[in-house]
């Protein structure tokens, strides 16, 4: 299984002036492609734009508001040893049975000992309290 890392980073804001783009929409799908192809380059892949709540407080008095965070999702393969870390953490080996104890030993009458449990089982007395 592919295991993967992450990245979230803030969608531009602003525009620059660029020449030859005239409207808004232009300049920003501009800047918005620069964002993807720089993240391409480093080996992240575009995943989706997220538009999230933030809550954003403002002096020491003042209520904290809610703002919306626009944000642009990025992941790719996490490395080999990430994988291996990840894929061991997520398996749990199975436990090796331990051996049963020996179910405690009560004096019988023949003086010789035999296990509680099969004393309780045929009806048998209980031991008298140790003490």
């Amino acid at each position: 299984m592919t295991h993967f890392e992450y990245r979230a980073v803030p969608a531009p804001e602003r525009t620059e002036k660029v020449k030859g783009l005239r409207t808004t929409s232009e300049r920003f799908a501009h800047a918005l492609t620069g964002v993807l192809n720089d993240m391409a380059r480093d080996g992240w892949e575009f995943l989706r734009a997220e538009t999230l709540p933030c809550e954003e407080r403002s002096g020491l008095l003042r209520r904290a508001r809610v703002s919306e965070q626009h944000m642009l999702v990025f992941r790719r393969a996490a490395a080999a040893s990430d994988a291996a870390a990840g894929a061991a953490a997520q398996f749990v080996a199975p436990r090796a049975e331990s051996p049963r104890p020996a179910p405690p030993l009560a004096a019988g009458r023949g003086g010789h000992e035999e296990p509680l449990l099969s004393r309780r089982a045929s009806g048998g007395e209980e031991p008298p309290p140790r003490g």
